[in-house]
């Protein structure tokens, strides 16, 4: 089978993750580029086809170009609508779309702001433990809710895997490497149980790759 397309991004990154993913689940082959941050996103080629210079970044055998994983995703998937990946009717496909949001706004996105902000990312290295603190009770609420959703199924949409279970798995491999140690992670069972049915399916398993929890959640050192 011919590639669909071309694919510049990098394997540790959720983003990349998710379309990989969705390309192997639906027996799809894509043309992964050779890639090094800061160099191969600035040259002239690349920028001329996408000018923020953004990873991922795809580009169809048609010339369609394409930023943002989780649309390059969802737009693999629809290329296999027999995979399932966006369900099995237009509910189910805004159902996915639905969780493919929630997770990466309401879970991912404080991840993000807190990592930023233990790491010293905001102007004159700002940090401030009453942000960390309020941003983590939001995340701790969006994963409540997901908690309880994930309680009584197996999988977010459908009885199987969808782009929506893909995304959500990549993010909170990334949230139990920021935010969620291991006494974090025991309030969530349900919510890492479905991590590991997502990431530790056969199709998929070397894409995720191992999981690299904390056991605590990242924090600013002491002396800082």
């Amino acid at each position: 089978m011919a590639p669909i397309g071309s694919l510049w991004g990098v394997s540790y990154q959720r983003q990349t993750k998710y379309i990989l993913s969705a390309a192997a689940i639906a027996g799809l082959e894509l043309d992964v580029k050779p890639f090094e941050f800061g160099v191969t996103n600035k040259s002239p080629e690349f920028i001329s086809k996408f000018p923020l210079a953004k990873i991922p970044a795809f580009e169809g055998e048609d010339g369609l170009t394409l930023v943002e994983g989780a649309s390059i995703a969802r737009y693999v998937a629809s290329l296999a609508p027999e995979s399932r990946l966006l369900g099995n009717s237009i509910k189910d496909a805004a159902l996915v779309d639905q969780w493919i949001h929630f997770a990466e706004h309401e879970i991912n996105m404080y991840s993000d702001y807190i990592w930023q902000m233990v790491k010293r990312f905001f102007p004159e290295n700002a940090y401030s433990e009453s942000v960390h603190k309020s941003i983590f009770e939001r995340q701790e609420r969006s994963l409540q809710f997901l908690e309880q959703n994930l309680s009584v199924r197996e999988f977010l949409v459908t009885d199987e895997i969808t782009l929506a279970d893909i995304v959500l798995a990549a993010v909170i491999q990334r949230t139990g490497r920021v935010t969620l140690g291991a006494a974090e992670r025991a309030v969530y069972p349900n919510v890492f149980a479905h991590y590991g049915r997502v990431a530790g399916d056969p199709r998929i398993r070397d894409i995720f790759g191992a999981a690299e929890f904390v056991e605590v959640p990242l924090a600013p050192k002491k002396d800082e």
